[in-house]
């Protein structure tokens, strides 16, 4: 199939495109110099803003968290529904929608690529069967590694080369794609009912610090040359204070970044970015943060941004839900997945009214505004712990309109109005910054080098907008960018229009991505291998490899990362 995309305002930032009119041409599913003029279809995006297909470099989509959380609220189904058409099917849920659900909204906003950031390697099967059933788009999971047994046994005995042995094993048994990394520490103990509270705290029966773990690992990812570095969720996420525990896990990854690239990637900076002693005190820790990144370049990071509804919060951050729970008595789910990761689910709603919630939005935006360089912070909400990610455009409209900010603040508690710092921000996002953050950046770091630009060679993943960015004065039609960007005049998925008026016109699979890493001496599946797993897990090591009926195999995306 050819395809010719002509007269378009194209933003194209990996390229340095910035608004030029331009034709884009597509064949079979990439991008091309040229295609045969009377051959092609033609769609003439003449006053419209083209952009590479959006990638959402955090969002929890699939697995068993995700699907307990739809089993624990039922409430949640009721809010928002998925009509079935003759070419679509129902589907259920606000916060956390079903499957087929997650695809169709995803693409009509423009969306073509997603990373669900929490996979337990126990339960990775369950999130494959999840991602399988996800279509409309490319897919890949982090597997839980930073309390892990075998890593933390390994990196307490400083050996680097079996630990980096054991996790290319696990990121290739799992069909994984990058280190993720929750509360380091934290999850083990939480196993005997602790936590950790500082980078330098020991973690029970292993000897072994929150530091020595996430600068371990991040070494290891350098050995294994994966694409994406380490995926960092921090200690003391969403407590009073912490925004000193964030800038101590940045400053100790300073060690491990020797080529002045991107080391770590601290994902939701938001929930990590709070000044205060207590709730009481609680204020934004953005400025100091927003300081140290512009002032280094080892990390990057994405907003976690609140959204003021009602939504359903789930992490492998046990002890945080619990504390979570505490605060808010709401039901709850906290599980201990064994040798490797923790969880929790917990229903919550964020309100305009309540000072720590105004705040917590704040916070997000200051981050976004004050971080100067976009490409080391991206637009999240940690889907769906800040809220759902439909809510993508509106955030779109805060960021490129202080006008839209401020009239959101003006309706907040009169408290977090006091601490905010947005009135004393006018930057406003440009076109070309909103392509960056929301598409060019996030596949720029997780290292997809045929996703978020629109070069040839590239999949031709593509989301058309109806902007003019040369008649719209967007900060001040921000209601009607964020229009636009709910609802793409045309989402093309690796050659096909997929959306066309916001619609879903042509049903697609998608793949699944994951990392095939070779090392030198693999790891060897012996009686020696099966005997730890015999006393480490409740399951046979022949139950726990994905193996490759899991995948929609036909058609492999395997990225070999070689040590």
């Amino acid at each position: 199939m050819e395809l010719l995309i002509k007269n378009g305002f194209v933003f194209d930032p990996i390229n340095g495109i910035n608004g030029e009119k331009m034709d884009i041409a597509v064949k079979n599913g990439k991008i091309v110099e040229s295609v045969h003029d009377r051959r092609a279809k033609k769609i003439d995006a003449t006053g419209l803003t083209v952009m590479p297909g959006g990638v959402d470099i955090h969002c929890h989509i699939a697995g068993a968290e995700v699907n307990t959380g739809r089993l624990m609220r039922p409430e949640d189904h009721i809010k928002d529904t998925e009509r079935k058409t003759t070419l679509t099917r129902s589907g259920v849920g606000y916060s956390i929608p079903s499957t087929f659900t997650t695809g169709y909204r995803y693409s009509r906003m423009g969306y073509t690529s997603l990373m669900n950031p929490s996979m337990p390697p126990l339960e990775a099967k369950h999130t494959h069967e999840e991602l399988n059933d996800t279509p409309m788009l490319d897919k890949a999971s982090y597997p839980l590694l930073g309390d892990w047994w075998f890593v933390l046994e390994y990196l307490q005995k400083g050996d680097l080369a079996e630990c980096a042995r054991y996790v290319a094993w696990m990121i290739g048994t799992t069909k994984g794609y990058a280190i993720k990394i929750v509360n380091p520490g934290g999850l083990e103990s939480w196993g005997f009912g602790r936590n950790v509270h500082t980078i330098d705290d020991k973690v029970p029966n292993f000897d072994i610090t929150p530091r020595e773990i996430m600068c371990g690992l991040a070494k290891v990812n350098k050995m294994l040359n994966l694409p994406h570095t380490i995926h960092v969720h921090t200690n003391n996420l969403g407590l009073p204070g912490n925004y000193a525990t964030t800038l101590d896990t940045m400053r100790a990854l300073e060690s491990v970044a020797t080529d002045g690239k991107p080391v770590a990637h601290i994902t939701h900076l938001q929930f990590s970015s709070f000044a205060g002693d207590d709730w009481g005190s609680m204020r934004s820790g953005a400025e100091e943060v927003a300081k140290y990144i512009n002032a280094h370049s080892h990390i990057t990071c994405d907003m976690g941004q609140v959204i003021f509804t009602d939504t359903t919060t789930m992490t492998a951050d046990g002890p945080f839900e619990y504390t979570l729970y505490q605060l808010s008595g709401h039901k709850w789910v906290n599980s201990d997945v064994e040798t490797e990761t923790s969880g929790g689910i917990i229903p919550f709603h964020y309100k305009r009214n309540n000072a720590v919630n105004a705040t917590q939005w704040s916070i997000a935006l200051e981050l976004a505004l004050m971080i100067e360089d976009p490409w080391k912070i991206y637009l999240t909400t940690d889907h769906p712990n800040g809220g759902p990610f439909t809510a993508y455009p509106k955030i779109i409209g805060w960021l490129i309109s202080r006008k839209a900010r401020m009239a959101t603040l003006k309706k907040c508690h009169k408290k977090a109005q006091k601490k905010s710092l947005l009135p004393t921000l006018k930057r406003e996002l440009s076109l070309y910054d909103i392509a960056i953050v929301t598409r060019a950046g996030q596949a720029k770091a997780l290292g997809l080098k045929n996703k978020g630009h629109l070069s040839v060679g590239a999949d031709a993943d593509i989301a058309i907008y109806n902007v003019n960015p040369e008649t719209t004065d967007i900060a001040r039609k921000y209601k009607t960018v964020r229009r636009a960007f709910g609802n793409a005049a045309y989402t093309i998925k690796d050659g096909k229009v997929v959306v066309k008026d916001g619609e879903i016109v042509q049903h697609v699979d998608g793949r699944t991505i994951w990392l095939d890493v070779q090392t030198a001496e693999q790891v060897k599946v012996d009686e020696e291998m099966k005997r730890r797993f015999r006393e480490y897990w409740t399951v046979e090591y022949e139950n726990y490899p994905v193996t490759d009926h899991y995948l929609k195999i036909s058609d492999p995306r395997t990225i070999k990362a070689d040590v």
